[in-house]
């Protein structure tokens, strides 16, 4: 389903911060990354669907070349491609409904999404989606009005609302505190099953990964440097993925990114609502 060859991210300064990562995943495999601050993991996450524009590599979805695509051609394959953002990425001002069938915008056109005129269809599954998440009975409440575990379950919701073929999550549980961040968890583990689709999920706490992944990727200075199955994860492993100086973060990339793009559907919502 996604296939990653040689992508390489360098940014303005000469940082490296990807050098040559190539990885499959497919079926309904929980994937996560896992490495010490600035590793490259929400680069790599980013560079996925372009976020962040990687340097050198080529990332298939299916039989599709994502880094080749032109503008108008990426937004159309961004419909596959359900993001689940650390900070959430919700529109205050709208209610958890509003939120949800955001993640149609894709497939209406200008007039109906100004109107928040979605098809009876879409409706129907986002009411489905928000039950499956535990948010049904907050539906008409304003986003600013809930908890962040519940905004990150409305995030969940409004990704799959896109009916995607791959789900990433750049860390969805860094926010959240420890129940909440394994509910989370176990629900995209859920979703995964439910729906038959891979999960990539950018993750910095080890033991929530060990908990509710099939598979674990360690990232060291933009290098794979672990890739196998869960029970694989030794201490000496933990060792190879962890040692070492670091690199500096990249958390600046992934302000900007989130500041200055973010998903193309929440970016859909807050311009048709601006009028």
């Amino acid at each position: 389903m996604l296939s990653i060859n040689n992508l390489k991210k360098t940014y303005s300064t000469g940082d490296e911060a990807l050098k040559g990562v190539s990885l499959e995943i497919s079926g309904n495999e929980q994937v996560a990354i896992i490495g010490p601050s600035g590793a490259g993991k929400s680069t790599l996450v980013q560079c996925i669907n372009r976020l962040t524009e990687p340097t050198e590599g080529d990332v298939y979805l299916g039989d599709r070349e994502l880094t080749k695509l032109n503008k108008s051609e990426l937004r159309k394959a961004r419909r596959r491609i359900g993001m689940i953002f650390q900070e959430y990425n919700l529109i205050d001002r709208l209610t958890v409904m509003e939120n949800t069938l955001s993640g149609r915008l894709g497939y209406v056109s200008t007039w109906d999404a100004f109107r928040r005129n979605f098809p009876e269809e879409d409706i129907k599954y986002a009411y489905e989606t928000l039950d499956l998440v535990g948010m049904e009975e907050f539906a008409d409440d304003r986003a600013d009005e809930l908890s962040g575990g519940q905004r990150q379950r409305v995030g969940i919701a409004r990704a799959l609302l896109q009916r995607p073929d791959i789900l990433l999550a750049d860390e969805p549980t860094s926010s959240l505190d420890p129940e909440t961040s394994r509910i989370v968890m176990e629900l995209l583990g859920d979703i995964a099953e439910r729906e038959n689709i891979p999960i990539l999920i950018n993750i910095h706490e080890v033991h929530l990964a060990e908990e509710h992944v099939d598979r674990i990727i360690g990232l060291t200075k933009g290098e794979v440097v672990f890739d196998g199955p869960v029970e694989e994860l030794d201490e000496e492993s933990k060792d190879v993925i962890y040692r070492g100086e670091q690199i500096p973060d990249d958390a600046a990339d992934m302000a900007h990114s989130q500041a200055t793009v973010g998903s193309d559907v929440t970016d859909d919502m807050t311009e048709r609502t601006d009028a």
